[in-house]
């Protein structure tokens, strides 16, 4: 399968990518990094430096590739917890026009499948509708919603201690993700039992 891998250097896109290599999928690996292709061409994916705001490259991108399948894997979250709540509003922006910017680039491409991570709580403040919203939209195209656990593990922000429950391990998350690209349209829980 043809795969079009948008935050292909995250905590999960970097865990994601070779198992999908792996299995003998053909893979781009979408990053906003120019720094990050040669990680992405070391997993061995082709890379693509895309910024999922610029719609018409984002689609030229999608439609150049054909994937038969897009996977959503994009946050803007920083790096130190503690600034989780000033960057709110930038991981909302992916969540609404990044996702409406996949979407159209998937739909361009003609790509049969969508995939999208969302998250298994419930978001504190009023972001919980941009939740709905987003995972909304991606059940609307007939997608599957991968609703993670927090994840846990190195190079997350628990990285020595367990988060509150729901809560996975993020090579977990990896792995369970990978049987989904032929599930049918709907929402998954990758969560680590309670």
């Amino acid at each position: 399968m043809r795969i079009f891998l948008a935050g292909a250097t995250g905590v999960i896109g970097t865990r994601l990518l070779p198992l999908l290599v792996a299995a003998g999928h053909e893979v781009a690996g979408m990053t906003r990094s120019a720094a990050k292709a040669d990680q992405v061409r070391a997993a061995g994916a082709v890379p693509v430096v895309c910024d999922v705001y610029d719609a018409d490259a984002l689609t030229a991108a999608v439609v150049d590739y054909g994937p038969d399948l897009v996977m959503h894997q994009l946050t803007d979250l920083p790096d130190d917890a503690a600034r989780l709540a000033e960057s709110a509003d930038a991981n909302s922006r992916i969540r609404t026009e990044g996702t409406r910017n996949l979407i159209a680039a998937a739909q361009a491409a003609g790509a049969k499948r969508f995939l999208a991570q969302s998250i298994a709580w419930e978001p504190a403040g009023g972001r919980g509708r941009v939740i709905q919203d987003h995972e909304a939209a991606v059940l609307d195209i007939g997608g599957v919603v991968m609703k993670y656990g927090q994840f846990y593990g190195p190079g997350t922000y628990y990285e020595g201690e367990l988060p509150p429950h729901p809560r996975v391990h993020v090579d977990d998350a990896a792995a369970r993700t990978i049987p989904l690209l032929e599930a049918s349209s709907g929402v998954v829980i990758i969560a680590d039992a309670a």
